[in-house]
């Protein structure tokens, strides 16, 4: 197998495995059970971790909440500061329509209770229009939601501009970093974020655990999501599961160390792909070639074939496809069509994801695939990318 789908996970690195495995074996004590060693032992090791998260994006320990990923973060930030607020503040939320889907459906949710969800479109390019923002802002607005790097197209929105017009407009600005996370580098603070939402398994770390960054100077007020022990401040309740956490500790130990050495590889290796793939198949696009993106993000687009046959003409290869496919149907990806494709050629786009541990050889290997399955089914295909839906 070759594993080029890095942007919906990573493989945890060794390293990481080997911090995390003693407290699932002997020091295996509840972190809140502070009234022995075994007990003490863990929390110390979760205050440790908490410590590497918040050096890795510029926040202080006591500002790491822990979560069980970016979802749940992004849930707690947006409907968290939206329940706190209540009636007694502005009703608008606004983000983008390339937003995770979490992001979206947390905003859209909030509607029901009262609130008033604006998604702006963004340019071709993916970024957003700062003036789109800043008319969206002469309402008065509670929160801002845009994420740091998209999950599909990698681009990567310059947040420093949009968090000042949220903060002048005297809104909350939330980002999901949970791509961008351990990839490029990021500071809350400089940034000048309120929340921002962040996943261990995104950058080589457990699945099962992430954090959410809630800023204390100026601070930020958030409604729980559910009732329990009061642990994480009151606004997470539930046992911290230490060896999730101290991997997680270490994933961002590792990505501060080794951040820019990760993003040099990855860059090259994907430009290589490119390189052998538009000499294979001179027709392929790199999408969104000249916008700001994540170094091991790329967006690829062929002239003939539908992303999803692709897929299933070379099974040995993990890359996804731009399209959400069920059994009966391709639906065009929300990012993709609100970055100004048709639904035919948001068919025709592979997400690819290279990782730390993506080689030149699996590189190679994967165009060599993609390029000879290309060549076989495109004779096939025919008319039938005519036979897509039509563009909305």
């Amino acid at each position: 197998m070759i594993y080029l789908d890095n942007l919906a996970t990573t493989q945890p690195d060794p390293r990481v495995l080997e911090a995390a495995r003693p407290y699932f074996e002997s020091m295996f004590g509840n972190p809140h059970s502070a009234e022995h060693a075994m007990g003490h032992r863990a929390a110390e090791a979760v205050e440790t971790a908490r410590a590497h998260i918040a050096a890795l994006i510029g926040a202080r320990p006591q500002e790491i909440v822990f979560t069980s990923g970016a979802t749940e973060a992004n849930n707690l930030a947006i409907k968290g500061a939206a329940r706190f607020a209540g009636t007694a503040g502005p009703r608008r939320i606004i983000t983008l329509a390339t937003e995770h889907k979490c992001v979206l459906e947390s905003v859209r949710d909030l509607a029901a209770e009262g609130f008033e969800p604006v998604i702006l479109p963004v340019r071709q390019d993916g970024l957003l229009d700062l003036d789109r923002l800043r008319d969206a802002l002469k309402t008065p607005t509670l929160l801002v939601s845009v994420m740091a790097a998209n999950n599909e197209s990698g681009v990567v929105q310059d947040l420093a501009p949009i968090a000042a017009l949220a903060r002048e407009a005297g809104a909350l600005m939330h980002s999901d970093l949970a791509q961008a996370c351990g990839k490029i580098p990021l500071d809350v603070t400089a940034l000048g974020l309120a929340l921002a939402s962040i996943s261990a398994h995104k950058f080589y770390g457990p699945k099962g655990i992430g954090a959410l960054f809630v800023r204390r100077r100026p601070r930020v007020r958030l409604t729980p999501l559910f009732s329990g022990g009061g642990q994480e401040r009151g606004l997470r309740s539930g046992t911290i599961p230490a060896p999730l956490a101290v991997g997680f500790g270490e994933a961002c130990r590792l990505a501060a160390l080794e951040m820019a050495g990760d993003a040099a590889h990855t860059a090259a290796l994907r430009g290589r792909l490119v390189t052998a793939l538009q000499a294979a198949i001179p027709a392929t696009i790199e999408n969104f070639a000249s916008a700001p993106r994540l170094p091991n993000a790329l967006s690829l687009r062929f002239p003939s074939v539908r992303a999803v046959d692709l897929m299933q003409a070379c099974p040995q290869l993990c890359v996804s496809t731009g399209s959400a496919c069920t059994s009966a149907e391709i639906a065009p990806s929300h990012v993709l069509t609100a970055m100004g494709l048709s639904h035919a050629e948001a068919g025709r786009t592979l997400r690819v994801g290279i990782g730390r541990f993506t080689s030149a050889a699996e590189i190679d290997g994967a165009a060599s695939l993609l390029a000879e399955a290309h060549r076989r089914r495109a004779p096939l295909a025919g008319g039938l990318i005519d036979l897509l839906p039509a563009e909305a």
